[in-house]
């Protein structure tokens, strides 16, 4: 759909070093139509031939702009300001040379913007990792339906969502507000832009349609920040990041909006980092926390509360313990979905995350629905010629017993996918918990070529319906692919392995050509 703005859009991309990308960034923004009045690509000093490449592209079309930096700015927020004060349209949008703008990007947004008559509209942001092209939404919950929201304290949920790149600014609005990136190098400049917006008070409108694709390599030489995690420097640029967009909600008198980024970095930020402490060395975890006992020191009991029961709970857990402990318990409680493992201590009455840490309440747990319980189910698979699956599913102080489970409901979806393979089978009463076996051939899971699979369990309790959960593996998996015979395909090679969310998933290579193809990569990925 054309909307009635022709020309009223500049996008600026900005690049370093990555001249094997950017035309094809370039490219999709020019390919939004005619409201695109002009491309404004900012060539941060790179030393690769990116400028070179800008340069060709700008001299076949006219609506592309290059603008060379002299010198490299260490980060992202001053070729974006600068291509914003080069921008000579009513409205921008920010896109970054790695990744694309879908069909129809452009439109979707400023259709929104002039329908409504708003500063800002965003929309859903998909995050494809590459070379799979296996696809996640971004913050989906905000984008499920067309919205206005008056306010930011109207959806103070917009929070969660500190991209930049999924949304279109009226530009006399950032100008006017001093809306701007921090100049230099500076983490995570995503969280302060975000804050200086939203402080700002202008009227949002969400679209459900995808409007910007970011591209995951997780193999890139240089990898982005969001996935540079494994240096304590990031985790502090986070914290800090984190922490002075607070400070702009305050300042701007926005006390709601403080209190919910507060909450937000309980709920998204501190689990991303936990989930991964188990893989770390000593010396970051012992670095690690200590700068987050820091930041959490400042918190309230009431900004404890209001987050969600897992965040608060391994809040808790950080403030009560002066050392790193029970890692791969709190990343198990960090997952989605959370999954809280035994040992169950009692205190004071109540339940807590351990005897020796009274303090660390596990509140809301004994009145939370059972569909909600962080119940683990343990996973044991053995592949022969026909997958045999025990599951264990372990009973939570109780909680899960009152709920009666009677039925394990086995779910493998294929990743990125929608339809699955499900299967059902009794639970019977083993130990302080429940077990159930399940045998299937292998053979649906190649129906949808090679593909990974997660594994998902529902389980049925005759109250409180239906409570569904990822499977995590009970044991030590296998380091190789196991080979399985068909008569459809020749051979399928299954490798069950844990996420990094702790979950169990199978990765199905089918057929020789996928064969052969995976033990090409393998010697690749050796050399």
């Amino acid at each position: 759909m054309t909307v009635n703005g022709s020309g009223t859009v500049s996008v600026i991309v900005i690049g370093y070093d990555d001249a094997e990308h950017i035309a094809d960034a370039v490219r999709s923004a020019l390919a939004q139509g005619p409201a695109v009045a002009e491309v404004v690509a900012v060539d941060d000093a790179s030393t690769d031939g990116t400028g070179t490449v800008l340069d060709r592209l700008a001299a076949r079309h006219p609506r592309l702009r290059v603008i060379h930096r002299r010198v490299n700015s260490g980060g992202c927020g001053t070729p974006r300001n600068e291509g914003l004060r080069a921008a000579r349209s009513p409205y921008v949008m920010f896109l970054d040379s790695d990744d694309v703008l879908p069909d129809g990007a452009v439109d979707a947004l400023l259709g929104a913007a002039l329908r409504h008559g708003v500063p800002v509209a965003a929309g859903l942001c998909v995050r494809r990792e590459l070379p799979q092209r296996l696809d996640t939404h971004w913050q989906p919950g905000l984008y499920r339906a067309a919205a206005l929201h008056p306010s930011p304290e109207h959806r103070p949920a917009l929070l969660h969502d500190t991209l930049c790149v999924n949304k279109l600014y009226a530009r006399a609005f950032l100008t006017e507000h001093a809306v701007a990136f921090p100049e230099g190098r500076y983490p995570y400049e995503d969280f302060v832009f975000s804050a200086r917006l939203l402080a700002a008070g202008p009227a949002v409108a969400t679209v459900p349609d995808t409007v910007y694709v970011w591209h995951v390599r997780r193999r890139a030489a240089r990898p982005s920040i969001s996935l540079d995690r494994d240096r304590i420097a990031n985790w502090h640029a986070r914290v800090r990041a984190h922490q002075r967009g607070v400070e702009i909600y305050r300042a701007a008198g926005r006390d709601r909006l403080a209190l919910a980024a507060r909450v937000k970095f309980l709920d998204h930020d501190l689990r991303i980092y936990v989930r991964e402490l188990p893989r770390r060395d000593a010396v970051y975890r012992h670095a690690w926390w200590r700068a987050a006992r820091a930041c959490l020191a400042g918190y309230g009991e009431a900004e404890l509360t209001a987050a969600r029961a897992p965040a608060r709970w391994i809040a808790r857990v950080l403030l009560a313990a002066p050392a790193p402990r029970d890692l791969d318990r709190l990343a198990q409680l960090a997952a989605r979905p959370a999954r809280l493992l035994p040992p169950y201590a009692v205190a004071s009455g109540g339940p807590v995350w351990a005897e020796d840490l009274p303090a660390a309440v596990l509140d809301g747990l004994a009145s939370a629905p059972a569909r909600r319980l962080p119940v683990t189910v343990d996973a044991t698979l053995r592949l022969r010629l026909r997958a045999d699956l025990t599951l264990h599913v372990h009973d939570l102080y109780g909680l899960l017993a009152t709920a009666r489970p009677h039925t394990a409901e086995l779910e493998l979806r294929p990743r990125g996918g929608t339809s699955a393979l499900v299967l059902r089978a009794p639970l019977h009463p083993e130990g302080s918990g429940w077990t159930a076996r399940l045998r299937f051939g292998p053979g649906p899971l190649a129906s949808h070529g090679t593909r990974t699979w997660e594994v998902r369990v529902g389980l049925h309790c005759t109250h409180g319906g239906v409570l569904r959960t990822a499977a995590r593996p009970a044991d030590a998996l296998p380091r190789r692919r196991i080979p399985v015979p068909s008569l459809r395909h020749g051979v399928l090679l299954l490798r069950p392995y844990a996420t990094g969310g702790g979950a169990l998933a199978v990765r199905v290579v089918v057929g020789v050509g996928g064969v052969l193809v995976a033990v090409a990569r393998r010697l690749r990925w050796r050399c």
